[in-house]
């Protein structure tokens, strides 16, 4: 019976640290392998934790069940992760974790918060506490290399997968859920939360509706016209966009549309190829009704519309040097091992005129060299940087990178089962902050960035 991660993560639960290494794949030949040479081979962590290229080292900065200052403990399932500038050293890192309700001894609750506390939604059978998904918020300083503060900083809410940062200094956090009022819960579940990296506490837990209800994953925005792009982690998802109202002002509204292409009505290649590497197709945007989708429809009225699928959209980041989005589709491809996908805006985008382009800039043949790759990040050599999502009895799991050119060579891999997430850079470049899913760790790399250069 194969073992999922979420499944291998809760039961770590009981015994969290205690047995990590009796519980480690370090044995096991790594059939994986890099086209290009990158940065050398992976070195053996004793620590049976992460390897890593010679020169490189990593610092763990927070775990499972540390206790944070606002007397709550660190949630397991970490997820999707944000770097924020505060300033004078200062990094926020805003951290999700995709629990749902019945991982409620995952979460970050020693005992039932009192009145006033702020979360979205509660459980409505016992024990009626908050649901345990929502974010923590680590405060780094870049010259000791410590955590000053690490605090709950959204609550209540279900299976926060990924989402991405904003230009003005907050964490969209998404919920891949869409549970609904009555099912266990209080409401309806399946929205975006902003979590601003100045708080300093709780966010209030204002769902932003008008941006969709469905299997969230991911988000990203063009800082220039301030428009998001979406994914959605189904096997028939959509690739949305978000036109504000206002920009940069979410909560006030705006208009959310999903792509299409012409002649293109699945992006899988799964039956038949209908999207080959590197070609550009320009994009029509189709604008979708009812967003809040009681029914858990969008998907599926938007297709009826014309609207392109794509198998398990998943990670979504700009690459501000370049103006371009990346995202990936985790099945995607005939072989589904995986597919990345680049989407340029135009100089029109979100009005009259010609739209962006979308190509197809990566189909793995190969699981050997690039397998279900999740959450991605721009590299400050301008490469990207994947973390894989296996979920096989045992799994080899990477950080892998890929080139302007789409070759592809790994740069870590987890030394326990489990899956990487969060991989996001210091804003100087110096640092990677990533996460192991479960039990929640979170490191700080640092090392020769320099040493691989784009190209």
């Amino acid at each position: 019976m194969a073992i999922s991660r979420r499944q291998f993560g809760a039961t770590m639960l009981g015994s969290a640290f205690a047995g990590l290494a009796a519980r480690a794949y370090a044995n096991i030949p790594a059939a994986s392998r890099n086209e290009v040479p990158g940065y050398g081979d992976l070195i053996a962590d004793p620590n049976r934790l992460l390897d890593l290229p010679e020169g490189f080292s990593y610092r763990v900065i927070s775990r499972l069940g540390n206790v944070m200052e606002n007397g709550m403990v660190v949630p397991n399932a970490a997820d999707g992760m944000g770097s924020i500038d505060m300033g004078n050293g200062k990094v926020a890192l805003i951290r999700n974790h995709e629990l749902t309700p019945s991982q409620l001894r995952g979460g970050p609750y020693r005992s039932r918060p009192g009145e006033g506390f702020k979360a979205y939604d509660y459980m409505t059978e016992k024990p009626k506490a908050p649901l345990p998904g929502g974010t923590t918020t680590l405060i780094y300083d870049m010259q000791s290399g410590k955590v000053e503060r690490e605090f709950l900083s959204l609550a209540g809410t279900i299976r926060n997968c990924a989402g991405g940062i904003t230009p003005w200094g907050s964490w969209l956090t998404c919920e891949e859920s869409v549970d609904k009022a009555g099912d266990g819960v209080g409401k309806d579940h399946g929205y975006i939360f902003e979590v601003p990296a100045t708080m300093g506490g709780m966010a209030d837990p204002v769902p932003l509706r008008a941006m969709g209800r469905f299997n969230h994953e991911a988000a990203c925005i063009d800082p220039r016209t301030g428009i998001a792009y979406l994914t959605e982690d189904r096997n028939d998802s959509l690739f949305y966009r978000f036109i504000p109202n206002e920009k940069g002002k979410l909560a006030k509204g705006g208009k959310l549309q999903a792509l299409a292409l012409k002649d293109i009505s699945d992006t899988g290649n799964k039956d038949a190829v209908q999207i080959r590497l590197n070609e550009k197709h320009r994009a029509s945007w189709i604008t979708l009704d009812d967003p809040e989708s009681p029914k858990d429809d969008l998907r599926i009225r938007g297709a009826k519309l014309g609207c392109t699928k794509f198998v398990r959209g998943e990670g979504i980041f700009w690459d501000d040097k370049d103006k371009e989005i990346y995202f990936t589709a985790t099945s995607g491809g005939a072989k589904g091992y995986g597919q990345i996908f680049r989407y340029t805006p135009s100089k029109h985008e979100g009005g009259r005129g010609k739209q962006g382009m979308l190509e197809l800039f990566l189909e793995s043949q190969d699981p050997a060299l690039y397998n279900l790759g999740d959450n991605i990040a721009v590299m400050p050599n301008g490469h990207l940087m994947v973390s894989e999502d296996q979920y096989t009895p045992i799994v080899d799991n990477h950080l892998r990178c890929v080139t302007p050119a789409g070759e592809t060579y790994r740069f870590a891999r987890s030394a326990i089962q489990t899956e990487f997430a969060g991989a996001c850079f210091s804003p100087d470049g110096s640092t990677l902050f990533v996460n192991l899913y479960a039990p929640t760790t979170t490191f700080a790399i640092t090392g020769p960035w320099d040493r691989v250069v784009s190209g």
